[in-house]
């Protein structure tokens, strides 16, 4: 079965193709790789990695010895590593118990059951507004998030309601005894402005990660192919004319959307033996989308609305503070550890990137770009060089965005030191297991270091029309490797400059790293 040219799915695999300045000299392995064995050298002596530069630190965390380095002070393009430094960053200033309460404050006067005037939600920054919680209050997710549905084949749902935040909202406002708001709804998104350097731009308010679901299931050839959609607010429509092809044939879904984003159309085909095949599509308003949702909300609760359900957020209800206002309801999120492991084990752009702005607001900045001298004073205070990193944004998709293996290696060392050290590990994707390592072994007839790896992958890549091929920034790995009897090695592996003919052999570039970290780990447990 055909999907789309792999060319249009380039971008979602890492982000963009930054100005990559190979560093350090390139070609073959040098002689100081003997000590890594045959094969690790032989994985990084493939055609694949010609031009390329490698790089890695391996240090034995308890007693510091260092038992593995290339290149570990110089700067690499770190793709996803990046969040490593910012949920790091985040972790540590809000606490891995913090938790997001999102309020709804009644402005206006009450009447018995009646509101002379607006419900106004006051947005927080909650990453899911319960749209992932499990019952046992963790954060759900699967292999390949929703959020990279239209690039990265495979992606899949959590089974939970989008809209379980604002339902639970709109419960509290009817118990707190309200059954009618004879006024407007708004959502406050006064909190923080996102800036320039993030992309994505995150919101005060996210709902579903402000986008809306679209799953196309395959019916009888030639006949219109099945639509779900989530989550259904309004004014919301959307049509498909995507037409189920005979098994085997190209699966070739495309999503257009009108100047608002609000009508929805997909069109294309779809194989009769694919699988339900996911897209999204971004909300552009998600103040206005959200007040929307929670009106429909507060009519499932029984609380009516007399504004227009529809329209623009109407920022001009908000007051200057809520003192004298009364809470009606408020959301409580599950703790950010919680929130650290879904975007550490899918690489969730959008909660990376929102990590900057919440260290913003803890230092009393409106503005997200207030997050990042936050961050630096984390790193001098965990007596790590902040010049050994540069970024622009929170999940490493800026061109700018570089750092040293050792800095990595420093960041992993001190949640070692830190009541969260085992926490903070089980948030990184675990080789063979689940996260985006999961597959990463992938069609290899073993699996080393399965179970026994934690690390945060990361890429980089974009077409080269000169030679017609990928072009990978980077590719890198960074975590912990189980030494054996308790102990516990932390490793950072990069690759910068590499290229493969296509995205089939691109996926084999990760399996490299993936490889040469599960060798590692069964090197460090041989010696110990």
């Amino acid at each position: 079965m055909r999907s789309r040219s792999w060319r249009s799915r380039v971008t979602a695999l890492g982000a963009v193709l930054a100005t990559a300045l190979t560093v350090g000299a390139a070609g073959p392995v040098p002689d100081q790789s003997d000590d890594l064995g045959p094969e690790i050298t032989a994985i990084m002596n493939k055609p694949a990695y010609q031009h390329a530069q490698w790089g890695l630190l391996e240090i034995d965390d308890a007693t510091g010895r260092v038992i593995h380095s290339r290149y570990p002070d110089q700067f690499f393009i770190p793709g996803s590593t990046a969040k490593l430094v910012s949920v790091s960053g985040a972790w540590h200033t809000l606490g891995g118990d913090h938790r997001f309460s999102t309020p709804v404050q009644a402005v206006g006067d009450r009447d018995g059951t009646v509101l002379n005037g607006s419900l106004v939600l006051v947005a927080q920054g909650d990453l899911t507004m319960g749209g992932r919680t499990k019952p046992d209050g963790g954060v759900d997710y699967t292999t390949i998030d929703h959020t990279y549905a239209n690039d990265v084949p495979g992606a899949t749902l959590t089974p939970e309601n989008p809209l379980a935040g604002l339902d639970e909202i709109a419960r509290q406002v009817r118990e707190s005894g309200l059954t009618e708001i004879r006024g407007d709804v708004a959502v406050d998104s006064r909190l923080f402005t996102t800036s320039e350097g993030l992309d994505p731009g995150p919101d005060p308010l996210i709902v579903n990660d402000n986008v809306i679901d679209l799953l196309t299931t395959p019916t009888a050839p030639g006949t219109t192919a099945r639509l779900s959609w989530r989550p259904q607010v309004a004014p919301y429509q959307v049509e498909s004319t995507v037409q189920t092809v005979a098994a085997g044939g190209t699966t070739d879904i495309a999503v257009a959307a009108s100047p608002d984003g609000t009508h929805l159309t997909l069109s294309g085909t779809i194989a009769a033996d694919a699988p339900p095949t996911l897209r999204i599509s971004h909300v552009q308003d998600p103040a206005a989308f959200g007040r929307t949702a929670l009106i429909e909300a507060l009519a499932r609760a029984g609380v009516t609305v007399t504004a227009p359900p529809t329209g623009p957020n109407p920022a001009g209800v908000l007051p200057a503070t809520y003192d004298g206002t009364q809470r009606v309801g408020a959301y409580v999120s599950p703790v950010f550890a919680e929130y650290a492991k879904l975007i550490l084990k899918v690489s969730h752009n959008l909660g990376a990137n929102l990590t900057i702005c919440l260290m913003a607001v803890t230092a009393g900045s409106h503005q997200c770009d207030g997050g990042f001298p936050v961050l630096n004073a984390f790193l001098r205070q965990a007596g790590i060089d902040p010049t050994q990193a540069q970024l622009l944004d929170g999940r490493g998709g800026n061109p700018i965005d570089r750092v040293t293996p050792r800095v990595e290696n420093e960041i992993l060392h001190y949640w070692q030191g830190t009541p969260d050290a085992d926490r903070f590990r089980e948030a990184q994707p675990i080789l063979g297991v689940d996260g985006s390592l999961a597959t990463a072994c992938a069609g290899c007839p073993t699996c080393p270091g399965k179970g026994k790896v934690w690390a945060k992958p990361g890429s980089v890549l974009g077409f080269d029309a000169l030679n017609e091929r990928l072009a990978v920034g980077g590719e890198t790995l960074g975590g912990y490797l189980d030494a054996g009897h308790g102990r516990l090695h932390t490793f950072y592996l990069a690759v910068n400059g590499a290229s493969t003919p296509d995205i089939n052999s691109f996926f084999d570039v990760i399996n490299d790293l993936s490889r040469i970290s599960g060798l590692l780990q069964e090197q460090a447990e041989r010696a110990s």
